[in-house]
């Protein structure tokens, strides 16, 4: 019988350096942000950012995040920004993990000039994790489009 050596899945491709480690979590952390934090952030009156909520209007009206406005990622423009000041980061979300509304409307934002972030976990994990909501089906609204 002959044995076969095992390689491991893992290592096959070496592990980069600490330096280019950092620098990709940096560049990450750069791009993304996530619940705790924008809630954070607004529970302690941080307002350094916009929030916007790139779904449609009829999910927006039925269940958002307080204080975040309503922008679908199909109709980003330069028409539909004109009011956004470009000098603030802005913070998108969609449904959640599930949903590339947030990261396509990052994508047109930043094209048009503006920084952007886009918070992981959507409506999804900010209403998981128990924050308030408002709308007009609030909690009881679907936690997926």
């Amino acid at each position: 019988m002959t044995t076969q050596q095992l390689r491991s899945l893992v290592l096959e491709t070496p592990a980069a350096s600490p330096t280019d480690i950092h620098r990709h979590y940096m560049n990450k952390l750069a791009l993304e942000t996530d619940v705790a934090d924008v809630h954070y952030d607004r529970q302690h009156g941080l307002d350094a950012f916009v929030l916007i909520d790139v779904r449609s209007a009829k999910a927006y009206e039925q269940c958002h995040i307080p204080g975040a406005i309503n922008l679908p990622s199909s109709q980003i423009g330069e028409e539909m920004t004109a009011n956004l000041a470009k000098d603030r980061t802005i913070v998108v979300y969609c449904w959640g993990p599930a949903c590339n509304g947030a990261t396509k409307g990052a994508a047109r934002l930043s094209a048009l000039g503006f920084q952007v972030k886009e918070m992981l976990g959507g409506i999804e994990y900010w209403r998981r994790e128990g924050n308030d909501v408002a709308g007009t089906l609030g909690q009881s609204a679907n936690l997926v489009g």
